[in-house]
C-alpha cells in the first residue's frame, strides 16, 4: 500500500469471558502465546503484597483511602470488591497503549466486562459458552480442585452469567478446543480490521487519488 499500516491503527480491546470450567484460560494462554505483543496493565488493589511481589509489577498497592479517592474521580476502567480488597484497572495507562496502537486483553469477570464497555464501547467483547450444563459439570469435577458445594455454587454462578451472554459481540462454544481456538483467533483478527480502529487508513489511501488526479 506504499504506507505502514501501523501508523493508521488504533490497539485493540479484546475482551474475554466466561463461566468457571469453560476453558477460558487455556485459550487465552493461546491466543497470548500466538500474539505475545498484547498490552498488559498493572492493577491496584488495596491488599497488601505476597512474598516477592513488588510495587508497579504485580500490582499497585495503595491504601483504601487512595483506592477510593481514584474511583470518585473516575480512574478506572473497571473495579470490584474481591474478599474485603479492591482491585481495579487504570484507564489512563489502557488508553495510552490503544493510541500507540498496541492491543488490549482483558481476561475478566461479567460485571468487569459491563463496566469496560462503558468506557471501551468500541472493544470486541467475547462470551465463551460450556456446550451443555452437564459438561460443564464433567470438567469442573475433573479437575478435582472443587467440593461438591464448590461446584453448586460455581453452577450457580453460570447460570447467572449465560443470562447476560446475550451483550456480547460474539459467542463461542467451547465443545472443541482446537476449534474454539480458531473462533477465538478469527474474532480478534476481525476486531482489528473495525473501521474505527483505523482512522486515517481510508483518507490516505483517497488521497492517492488526488496526487493522481
Amino acid at each position: 500500500m506504499g504506507q505502514d499500516d501501523h501508523k493508521f491503527r488504533l490497539g485493540e480491546v479484546l475482551v474475554v469471558c466466561a463461566p468457571s470450567g469453560t476453558g477460558k484460560s487455556t485459550l487465552i494462554a493461546m491466543l497470548r502465546e500466538r500474539y505475545p505483543d498484547f498490552g498488559f496493565s498493572v492493577s491496584y488493589t488495596t491488599r497488601a503484597p505476597r512474598g516477592a511481589e513488588q510495587d508497579g509489577r504485580e500490582y499497585h498497592f495503595v491504601s483504601r483511602e487512595t483506592f477510593v479517592a481514584m474511583r470518585s474521580k473516575g480512574a478506572f476502567c473497571e473495579w470490584a470488591e474481591v474478599h474485603g480488597n479492591f482491585y481495579g484497572t487504570a484507564t489512563k495507562p489502557v488508553e495510552a497503549m490503544l493510541h500507540q496502537g498496541q492491543d488490549v486483553l482483558f481476561d475478566i469477570d461479567v460485571q468487569g466486562a459491563k463496566q469496560l464497555k462503558k468506557t471501551f464501547y468500541k472493544g470486541t467483547f467475547v462470551f465463551l459458552l460450556p456446550p451443555s450444563r452437564e459438561e460443564l459439570v464433567r470438567r469442573l469435577k475433573g479437575r478435582g480442585t472443587d467440593s461438591e458445594e464448590s461446584i453448586a455454587k460455581r453452577l450457580t454462578n453460570a447460570s447467572g452469567e449465560l443470562a447476560q451472554a446475550e451483550w456480547f459481540d460474539y459467542w463461542v462454544v467451547n465443545d472443541d478446543l482446537d476449534a474454539a481456538y480458531k473462533e477465538l483467533e478469527a474474532v480478534y483478527l476481525a476486531g482489528k480490521c473495525k473501521p474505527s480502529l483505523r482512522p486515517g487508513i481510508l483518507d490516505n489511501i483517497m488521497r492517492t487519488w488526488e496526487n493522481n488526479g
